[in-house]
């Protein structure tokens, strides 16, 4: 990959992980203050669980973004796969507590299958030992 389209990657998955940084962040707050006398402990429970795991991945996402910056390379793959496995593991269980339709929640697990894809990704290519 050339060095401009490493550095517009390294660039779009920083932002990537900066907004769902944001918004984890935010939905955390809502859950924390507006929600809690809206929410029963069980449903307060699932958005806690969505919101660590958004927050902890995005933050992953962070860094695999500034080690592209320093020069790693390999680290698109398992970003994205991060990225879209955030995307449906929290997504889903967002949306499922306003109200979606119970089959959406098979989107959670095809998300956790996705972070844990990324994450094994990872450890395949730190392991390596290759930049």
């Amino acid at each position: 990959m050339n060095d401009r389209l490493h550095d517009a990657t390294a660039n779009r998955i920083i932002g990537t992980g900066a907004l769902l940084m944001a918004v984890g962040i935010g939905i955390g707050a809502l859950g924390a203050h507006a929600l809690r006398g809206v929410l029963e402990p069980r449903q307060l429970e699932s958005l806690h669980t969505a919101v660590y795991y958004q927050i902890f991945n995005a933050l992953a996402l962070l860094l695999l973004g500034g080690w592209m910056r320093a020069g790693y390379t390999g680290l698109a793959w398992p970003s994205w796969l991060l990225a879209a496995g955030i995307v449906l593991f929290s997504g889903s269980i967002y949306v499922m507590l306003v109200g979606a339709p119970r089959p959406l929640g098979i989107l959670t697990p095809i998300g956790g299958v996705l972070l844990i894809a990324a994450w094994l990704m990872l450890v395949w290519k730190f392991l390596k030992g290759s930049r």
